[in-house]
């Protein structure tokens, strides 16, 4: 009886050791994530030949990156590889490659990377980043600080977010995330909790230089439409409408007498380009604004497929995701009237 009591008791300890150290559905999670995910994950260092007054001399640089095709294309942030002329990728294992930039689009700070080898890598799952909610969980995988396979966990703070870009270019739609991104972390993924990438971690707020919960990744989705042309093409091939535009605001309506005090004012009109074979009609009367000559007269564009336009910027975002082929309408203010052009997109390389 005395042995059997002492049995039980025991084995009763023994249950509370093993729960005091059995790992909650949320720590399988997150081992699940980082370990399905961080074999697609790489370190990228870079070395940059920077010239000052005296000399030239290397500089080295570090970042992230997510291989995203088997033979080995990393995509990475343009800021990451900008002007190196040595690239050189570490997977999870340690092993080393040199790589080569094979196609950037600065505007959206992306870029895609060529690893030197005939073997097969294991790329990332591709995810969605269009239907997002504010507090999902988020994970980041990356190198912060030069420390390899880091993972960190957060929740998606907010979506929809603009950033502006060193090159004062505005990228919309960016993700916030208060996953602790650190320097090394650009380029890196974002990850959601089936693993599956769902934005590039490019740019933190913080007035320290370290993370302070603020942190930016461009949306897959946007990635997804640029990967294939950088992989292609080297770069980005953007619908053009073939126009010289001047944006319209109060005072120079009221100057010129435009009848419209917001939109894009038609210039010149490219001949030859899709604008002209639209029929949209640039200016014929030269005018001098701040030392500049525009034309009026023209279209003033006020919409592209509904969506209103009051600058450049607004305008190169309304035709962002247009596919070449494809018939958009611009509604145009000409001569005290609204009129609707049917334009077939091109895509200019």
């Amino acid at each position: 009886m005395r042995r059997a009591t002492i049995v039980i008791v025991f084995a009763f300890i023994l249950q509370i050791s093993i729960s005091a150290f059995a790992l909650t559905s949320e720590e399988l999670s997150n081992i699940r994530v980082f370990e399905e995910s961080s074999p697609s994950v790489v370190n990228i260092t870079t070395t940059t030949l920077v010239r000052d007054f005296f000399s030239v001399y290397p500089q080295k640089g570090a970042g992230s990156g997510t291989i995203i095709r088997k033979d080995g294309y990393v995509l990475t942030n343009y800021h990451v590889v900008e002007d190196a002329g040595d690239i050189q990728v570490t997977l999870s294992d340690g092993r080393k490659y040199a790589a080569f930039l094979a196609g950037a689009d600065p505007e959206n700070d992306l870029a895609v990377i060529k690893i030197k080898s005939k073997r097969y890598f294991k790329p990332i799952s591709m995810g969605r980043s269009s239907d997002l909610r504010v507090g999902q969980k988020a994970f980041a995988i990356g190198n912060p600080f030069g420390l390899n396979s880091t993972l960190t966990t957060g929740v998606i703070s907010a979506v929809g977010r603009p950033l502006t870009t060193e090159s004062g270019r505005v990228i919309e739609n960016v993700i916030q995330t208060d996953t602790s991104i650190n320097p090394g972390n650009s380029g890196g993924p974002l990850i959601n909790s089936d693993g599956k990438l769902i934005g590039i971690n490019t740019a933190i707020f913080s007035p320290s230089g370290g993370s302070v919960g603020i942190g930016f990744a461009i949306p897959i989705d946007t990635a997804k439409r640029i990967i294939p042309d950088l992989i292609k093409y080297g770069k980005l091939r953007r619908p053009w409408l073939g126009i010289v535009g001047v944006p319209v605001w109060k005072e120079l309506a009221d100057a010129l007498g435009l009848g419209i005090d917001k939109g894009i004012l038609v210039s010149k009109v490219v001949k030859g380009g899709p604008a002209d074979h639209g029929g949209m009609k640039g200016g014929t009367g030269p005018v001098q604004i701040s030392g500049t000559i525009i034309y009026v007269g023209g279209d003033i564009i006020t919409e592209i497929d509904g969506h209103q336009v009051n600058s450049m910027e607004e305008l190169k975002q309304a035709l962002f995701d247009k596919r070449e082929g494809r018939y958009i309408r611009v509604r145009v203010f000409r001569k005290g009237r609204f009129k609707v052009l049917k334009i077939r997109v091109r895509l200019k390389t």
